[in-house]
């Protein structure tokens, strides 16, 4: 169900509030760029500084510009059960696609409880839900045996996006959920090696940047053109080491900030990129072909 390229799209702020047409204007360049859908308020989305209005007006503002022409899999998790149920009902009410639900940070919650809290979620919805592994950003990862487990009692738990570094993970969650389970890569420099083992496509901080080109290495590799989609890798491989030069999604909303995009607008305890990391990011995106 949810293959390809899904762009893990930012939260634009202007003047402390939500920039209304800077997003309209990043939903219509993701459609331009034949992404085939968006994450609005995940991570990258800044969602642990937006307020539950905030959080539920992006996603309703994103399905409504989206127009059913890219899916919308709403950023909808959270370290507190009650919190990403009600926030998962919202997004179902106002027309989301799916639901991304990532593994709850700071509170480390045994794999029992990852799995009675999924399971709480999963119960309260229709919508098809990602589960989200960062243990890098949360401390813990959701075990292949608890997603295994998830998605044989939860039939709307309809995939993972994996962002725990290792190929091997992917390969051991194919072999214990099967083909229709989809598997999506966390990180942009692993969605080729992750799609050689069994991936469908990435949720991208990239394809922020560089839609069409992010949308077309998916395409290629999996009409199994490998050799075009690792030219485009190979060529945008240091974009993507370097838009995590410093802590997501500091420096993506800064390179779309020198395309002219957006705002450069944070959130506290986000700040501006230091000088010397700005410089070798403008320097990458030169090289790379994104700035003239």
């Amino acid at each position: 169900m949810f293959k390809g390229t899904y762009t893990a799209i930012v939260t634009p702020f202007k003047d402390g509030k939500i920039d209304e047409p800077s997003l309209e204007r990043l939903i219509k360049s993701q459609v331009k760029g034949g992404v085939d859908g968006i994450v609005p308020v995940g991570t990258t989305g800044e969602s642990p500084t937006l307020s539950f209005e905030e959080h539920i007006h992006v996603i309703a503002r994103s399905v409504e510009i989206a127009n059913g022409r890219i899916k919308v899999m709403a950023g909808t998790g959270g370290n507190s059960t009650d919190e990403a149920v009600y926030l998962t009902k919202a997004a179902e009410e106002a027309g989301a696609d799916g639901s991304l639900q990532v593994a709850p940070y700071y509170n480390k919650p045994t794999q029992e409880g990852l799995y009675q809290h999924f399971r709480a979620i999963a119960k309260t919805t229709k919508l098809p839900i990602i589960l989200y592994s960062i243990p890098g950003r949360c401390g813990i990862e959701i075990a292949i045996d608890t997603a295994s487990r998830l998605a044989k009692d939860c039939k709307n738990i309809v995939g993972i996006k994996e962002a725990g570094g290792a190929p091997d993970r992917v390969s051991q969650l194919r072999a214990a959920l099967g083909k229709d389970f989809t598997i999506l890569s966390g990180d942009d420099s692993l969605t080729l090696p992750f799609m050689s083992v069994g991936a469908d496509g990435v949720v991208s901080v990239a394809s922020n940047v560089v839609p069409k080109e992010i949308s077309q290495m998916v395409k290629l590799f999996a009409k199994g053109d490998a050799r075009g989609a690792l030219k485009i890798h190979a060529r945008l491989f240091p974009l993507f080491r370097n838009l995590f030069i410093e802590t997501n999604p500091v420096p993506v909303k800064a390179a779309l900030a020198m395309k002219g995009m957006i705002d450069e607008e944070y959130r506290l305890p986000l700040v501006k990129m230091e000088a010397k990391n700005r410089a070798i990011l403008k320097s990458t995106l030169e090289n790379c072909g994104v700035l003239s």
